[in-house]
Order: structure tokens, then C-alpha cells, then sequence
């Protein structure tokens, strides 16, 4: 071996062993994305199918290094969801990193429920899931409520939740909180599908359809397949736009950007 080949060899050692420590090093760490919310975002029971809360597609998305947690459940709102403890799960599982994605406002905001809150109340609860999940140094994701298939005469959606989606687009500006705006978003969904084909995307069954749905079912606010994962891809898009580090993780390819409605 000649001088040359012997120091040689070790230099390509060392690139070697530092190749090795750079891949260890920037190994992302695991994270766990929390969602918190309604029945519009929940995992749904056997029996309940064909419905689907979009958070059951979205988990689909991400790569090995995230772990997505359900904890939406049906007729909740804030107030409930503090009440019953589910929050509370949530705090006590999250760990520096995560991400809390919080949609509320369709219990919330209907006054006859006995889970309502005054515009007052769904704001202070809000802000207490950013400051707590703050405190645990995770990332609070605002969402406002998903719209319900509502239309009027003229074929033009309307909003049902314009009241308590200001006060989370104002909150989201208040607190310094990254806003997706998924009741504006899923109304222009909604318009590009029109009044008979945005039927597709909620849990519309004649009857004789489904046998969990004998005598058929016209819901406006909840979900079909398809629907759930149109919603978990407006999430998923308006993640991206944000530019939160949570993007790295999301699947290559796993579905096509600004792609016409009709056709994804």
C-alpha cells in the first residue's frame, strides 16, 4: 500500500462515519397530530357507515413519522368536549411537537342544544386549547366549522355558520394561531359541485340504498367517502399554503394540487 492509499483510506472512513451521524442526526422525530372536534371530523362505528368524519381519510396522508389521533366525537362542542374530559386526553398525551387540529362550532353555535356556548364562551375555550396546548409546545391549528350542503333558490350555497366563524377567524389573528378556513373552503366546493351533485359528498341514501339506512337518509352536514376525504384534502392543501413544518410529512403524490373539483 502506498503512502497515498494509506491516507487515503481514513479520510473516506470519516465520510463515511460522518454520512452515517448526518442520517441518525436529522432523523425526524415522531410526532402525533391530535384532532379535536365534532362529528364532522369523528371516526365513525361500523353501523354508522357510510358516513365518515374527514378525519378518518386524512390519517391516511402521512408518512411513518406521524401518528394521527381521533379524538372528535359526534354532538360535541366545546364546552362538551372540555366537560367530558376528552381535552383532557389530549393534554396529557401531547409532547413537544405535535399538533392539535381544532374544528368546533356546529354544536356550539345552535342555541336550543344544551352543549351551546355563547359567542363569549366558544372564544374563551378556544383560547384555552391554544394557551394549554402552547404550554405542552405544540402547534395549534385553528379550523373553522366544515359548511353543510345548504343551498338557496337560485343554486347558491348559503352559510350557516358565519357567526361563529368570525370568532374564529378573529381569534386566529388575536392569538397568533395558524387559521384554515374550512367553512369558506368547503362553500366553494360545494358550488363548483352544484345543488344535485354536492349530494355525493354527504351521506345522501335513498331508501333500499344501504341496510344501516332502510328507509334512506338526506343528511346535509355530515358525510360520505368521498366527501371526508375532499374535506381532509382541503385540510391537507391549506397545510401546505401555511408553509407548516407538518408538510414535510405528508405522503409525495398522495393526491393532486389544484385540481378542478369535478374531476379529483
Amino acid at each position: 500500500m502506498t503512502k497515498r492509499q494509506k491516507l487515503f483510506r481514513p479520510v473516506c472512513l470519516l465520510a463515511v462515519l460522518a454520512l452515517a451521524i448526518s442520517a441518525f442526526t436529522f432523523q425526524p422525530q415522531h410526532i402525533t397530530v391530535w384532532l379535536a372536534g365534532d362529528s364532522t371530523m369523528a371516526d365513525k362505528q361500523v353501523k354508522e357507515f357510510p358516513e365518515t368524519g374527514w378525519g378518518m381519510p386524512f390519517k391516511a396522508f402521512f408518512d411513518s413519522t406521524v401518528t394521527v389521533r381521533n379524538i372528535a366525537r359526534n354532538g360535541r362542542s366545546t364546552k362538551s368536549f372540555l366537560k367530558e374530559g376528552s381535552w383532557k386526553i389530549i393534554t396529557d398525551g401531547m409532547k413537544a411537537g405535535d399538533y392539535v387540529l381544532i374544528q368546533f362550532g356546529h354544536n356550539d353555535e345552535v342555541p336550543t342544544k344544551k352543549n351551546a356556548t355563547t359567542p363569549t364562551e366558544f372564544h374563551d375555550n378556544l383560547l384555552r386549547f391554544i394557551t394549554e396546548a402552547r404550554a405542552k409546545q405544540a402547534i395549534p391549528v385553528l379550523i373553522t366549522p366544515v359548511a353543510r350542503r345548504n343551498f338557496d333558490k337560485d343554486g347558491k350555497v348559503e352559510g350557516t355558520h358565519e357567526a361563529y366563524s368570525t370568532i374564529i377567524r378573529k381569534l386566529a389573528v388575536e392569538a397568533k394561531c395558524p387559521l384554515i378556513d374550512l367553512d369558506s373552503e368547503s362553500k366553494g366546493l360545494l358550488q363548483q359541485f352544484g345543488v344535485e351533485n354536492s349530494k355525493f359528498l354527504y351521506n345522501y341514501i335513498e331508501a333500499g340504498d344501504n341496510p344501516n339506512y332502510p328507509q334512506g337518509r338526506h343528511d346535509n352536514t355530515h358525510f360520505s367517502e368521498m366527501g371526508a376525504r375532499r374535506m381532509a384534502q382541503i385540510v391537507l392543501n391549506d397545510i401546505k399554503k401555511l408553509n407548516l413544518d407538518l408538510k414535510d410529512r405528508i405522503v409525495k403524490g398522495s393526491f393532486p394540487d389544484n385540481v378542478p373539483a369535478q374531476v379529483r
